[in-house]
């Protein structure tokens, strides 16, 4: 089984590297979150498949609505792979990225997230077997915030931190003994896992920038104000960093070398002019589309509304003359308003991708801002981000067959191959001595555990996988066939 941070002696105990073998099926009787499709236009859609971490809407709370973890589902809704998670941790963050110049799975594990992690937060990096080939934690003392995983395209890893202080906020109406959580970014050398940057807000950003109300009495680490609420670091397209803050209402672009900061979209001290629809607030996932355009995740809520929805918005900022214009933007038909997490995806298409964090929804839309294809978790569920992304996984263990016998003569089987995306059909062969190897069953491939009756008694039986041409991906070890419960 991969290596998962619930498994793990932390700390004191964890290497350089975690890795593992590819990832085992989900224990008996765990079945993935079930995705509910609302609108699908599947023709129209991009290729790829779609990447989700349905959670417990109260991660960190202790409570859960059934199992949590990285998924991988197609255009219905069906899981693919699934890691379940166990101990309150949750993923963040599941998406495809580049690693050395291939294509690997990243995602972060935790158990909280905005500064509420309970125990180390641990970033994974999978290969395409599902192996854990390398892992990142935070650097210099610090434990990482799980808002954030992304791989440079030199290898390093830009991460998030939440650090809570003691710290005088007289100058902002609090006490002089209060206690302050400001966001912290980390650039990691994967290998080495060396800090080569580091960047603290309270360097460069005044407590009189935040809008999040000061609490009644943030004397305790426990009632610190978390005057920053850092959410997201992605590279400019000149290589240097943004940021947002949701509780300053700014994206942030920083020198990456220096830490300085270049210029303030948004929020009580921007360095632009704001043209009409521009202005957001409690912001996510700010993303360079080119050189002079940036798009957000606007929320525009923290749990009370300023607008009525949330939206995803293109902004062009011209640099030299300081103003910010909207040149696109979107609201979902259901008006949907996100009070936390969301982001947006650019695909290869120019369609759009949207994750709607807490509500547990995500989309696609076309260039013309139609809706294409809409889903959504279970109730109880959110998932932070939503990424669609083409994935090939190239695995070496093999299926697993199991069987029980039923009423009226017949034997229900399951196929199951966690993370394989080639299976179009399964058959069933009676491995039984008497059986002859014959193939008795076949069904097409119906999510990483397909269910197919044989209308006659097995003793034991064995599955094989083939692909959209017939040939063999893979054959399951035989297995005996239980008796009727």
């Amino acid at each position: 089984m991969k290596l998962s941070l619930s498994s793990l002696s932390i700390l004191a105990a964890l290497p350089l590297v975690l890795a593992g073998p590819a990832q085992a099926s989900p224990p008996p009787g765990v079945t993935p979150p079930p995705i509910t499709i609302l609108q699908s236009a599947s023709p129209n859609v991009a290729s790829g498949l779609i990447f989700i971490g349905p959670k417990s809407a109260g991660l960190g709370t202790g409570t859960s609505p059934g199992p949590v973890g990285p998924e991988i589902i197609d255009n219905e809704g069906r899981p693919i792979w699934f890691n379940p998670l166990t101990n309150g941790q949750a993923a963040t963050d599941v998406r495809v990225q580049q690693y050395k110049g291939k294509p690997v799975l990243t995602y972060s594990e935790s158990g909280g997230i905005g500064g509420q992690a309970v125990g180390l937060t641990v970033d994974y990096i999978l290969d395409t077997q599902y192996r854990v080939i390398m892992t990142v934690v935070a650097g210099n003392g610090y434990d990482a915030d799980s808002h954030e995983f992304r791989i440079s395209p030199q290898n390093t890893a830009l991460i998030t931190v939440y650090n809570t202080i003691p710290y005088d906020l007289s100058s902002v109406g609090g006490p002089t003994n209060g206690w302050v959580t400001e966001g912290v970014v980390q650039e990691i050398n994967i290998t080495s896992k060396k800090v080569l940057f580091e960047w603290h807000s309270l360097d460069h950003v005044a407590l009189s920038e935040s809008y999040n109300p000061l609490p009644a009495s943030p004397t305790t680490k426990a009632t610190a104000w978390d005057y920053f609420h850092l959410n997201n670091v992605s590279l400019d397209v000149d290589g240097n960093l943004l940021i947002s803050a949701r509780h300053t209402w700014t994206i942030y672009k920083l020198d990456r070398q220096t830490g300085a900061v270049i210029w303030r979209l948004g929020g009580k001290k921007t360095d632009f002019t704001l043209g009409p629809g521009v202005q957001f607030a409690w912001q996510h996932n700010p993303i360079a589309v080119d050189a002079s355009t940036i798009r957000i995740f606007d929320n525009e809520s923290n749990g009370t509304p300023v607008l009525p929805y949330s939206r995803v918005i293109w902004v062009h900022h011209d640099d030299v003359n300081k103003t910010a214009t909207l040149v696109r933007w979107f609201e979902h038909p259901d008006a949907l308003s996100a009070p936390s997490q969301g982001n947006s995806e650019a695909l290869d298409n120019s369609d759009t991708f949207i994750g709607w964090g807490a509500l547990g929804r995500f989309s696609e839309i076309d260039e013309n801002n139609n809706l294409l294809f809409d889903a959504n978790v279970p109730p109880g569920y959110d998932t932070y981000r939503a990424y669609r992304a083409t994935w090939t996984p190239d695995l070496h263990d093999k299926p697993t067959a199991t069987g029980q016998l039923q009423g009226q003569g017949s034997t229900l089987v399951h196929a199951i191959w966690n993370g394989a995306t080639q299976v179009v059909t399964w058959e069933v062969q009676d491995s039984s001595a008497h059986g002859g190897q014959k193939i008795v069953a076949s069904a097409p491939w119906d999510g990483l555990d397909t269910a197919i009756t044989v209308g006659v008694p097995l003793t034991s039986v064995r599955v094989i996988a083939l692909d959209a041409r017939g040939n063999v991906l893979g054959r399951s070890p035989a297995a005996a066939i239980l008796s009727n419960p």
